[in-house]
């Protein structure tokens, strides 16, 4: 097993080759693209070195997005910082005004998206860090922007899913629901796609906010859905991983961990015919899509809220144990780790043969 110990914040590119093809390294929002599938294009380096770090100096639980050779992060102080992907070096800073959870950016056409914990969603200029538009909601924002149509969809904790017209952030319309809204939707086929914390998962006209079908699941959820095929897939606060079949509109399958009742927050990603998320329980979970049943556990030392990515043949996921974990697809089995030294709550953005992650300590890591 390769490991590498925490690094001190400071610049290191110079001493690095540059071999990543950033001209199209894109990872422009949570979970890789609207589907939420958690997949990068290729594969990386069997062992990660480490390019360059940037302290921030305030927690970070929102993931990176990549786009243009730069990386956007909010950071817990409010601040959404743009770094150059190859050097790390601060691009531009622009201050929500609030303060900054999981939502995190999401890039599209030359404008980068973020939610603050005062219910705002800001409309921000890529290039120049300059603010476009604001929007504000009745509380928090912790769900990341999905831009599909010409609609940005945002879900806020007052129980609200938004959707706004992209160049103006006017109200287009909104769908109330009976709970707050943690979660990012998953968009396919003109349709939204949203599980809350009313116990219903719910499929939505983008264009009109008309409500296509809806799955009574019977818990609540803060994790983010995973499209693929006919099926649905995510974890709830009633220690489940759920899988739902779109054509018969029902519970395909339930998965739990036997004698270990803890929720996931975790979303999942998708390869080879399984689901892989973690759980609050401490494990990474590679659970067989069609069935429901485990394909294999990993154990970590400390809750996983981090939402896995596959990039070939390994997931990568962060634990709060402060630990960055690569584990095979097939087996569940660790290979490379890094110990970041505090809690990776965040999740993987990988791009142009990159990983690039942030931890609770506000350091903000780039591997190759």
């Amino acid at each position: 097993m390769r490991r590498i110990e925490h690094a001190s914040a400071v610049l290191i590119a110079a001493t690095l080759p540059l071999t990543a093809q950033t001209g199209d390294a894109e990872w422009p929002q949570f979970r890789g693209g609207p589907a939420l599938r958690g997949v990068a294009d290729g594969r990386l380096a069997e062992n990660l070195e480490l390019r360059w770090t940037y302290d921030t100096g305030d927690a970070i639980d929102s993931s990176a997005a990549i786009a243009g050779g730069i990386v956007y992060v909010g950071v817990g102080n409010g601040d959404l910082i743009a770094l150059d992907f190859d050097t790390g070096e601060l691009e531009w800073s622009y201050s929500t005004g609030s303060f900054i959870g999981e939502s995190s950016p999401t890039v599209v056409d030359g404008t980068v998206y973020v939610g603050d914990l005062d219910g705002v969603l800001h409309a921000v200029d890529a290039a120049s860090g300059e603010g476009v538009w604001t929007f504000e909601t009745g509380a928090e924002i912790k769900s990341s922007a999905v831009v599909t149509e010409g609609v940005v969809l945002i879900g806020s904790y007052d129980t609200q899913l938004y959707a706004l017209e992209e160049a103006t952030g006017e109200l287009r319309w909104t769908v109330a629901t009976d709970g707050q809204l943690h979660a990012t939707p998953a968009v396919r086929d003109g349709l939204a796609f949203v599980a809350g914390c009313d116990g219903v998962f719910r499929a939505i006209d983008v264009t009109d906010g008309a409500e296509a079908y809806s799955i009574v699941i019977g818990a609540y959820t803060g994790a983010s859905t995973l499209l693929v095929g006919d099926r649905a897939y995510f974890g709830t606060y009633e220690y489940e991983v759920l899988a739902l079949d779109l054509t018969e509109r029902n519970v395909a399958w339930r998965y739990s961990n036997p004698g270990r009742e803890f929720p996931f927050l975790s979303s999942a990603a998708h390869v080879d015919g399984m689901v892989v998320l973690g759980g609050r329980d401490k494990f990474v979970h590679g659970i067989d899509a069609g069935t429901g049943e485990a394909r294999w556990r990993f154990e970590t030392r400390a809750r996983v809220d981090s939402s896995p990515v596959v990039a070939g043949d390994r997931v990568f996921v962060g634990s709060s144990d402060g630990r960055l974990y690569a584990l095979d697809t097939r087996t569940g089995e660790a290979g490379w780790e890094f110990n970041a030294g505090a809690a990776l709550t965040a999740s993987p953005a990988i791009a142009g043969g990159r990983l690039v992650i942030g931890s609770t300590d506000g350091v903000i890591y780039a591997f190759e």
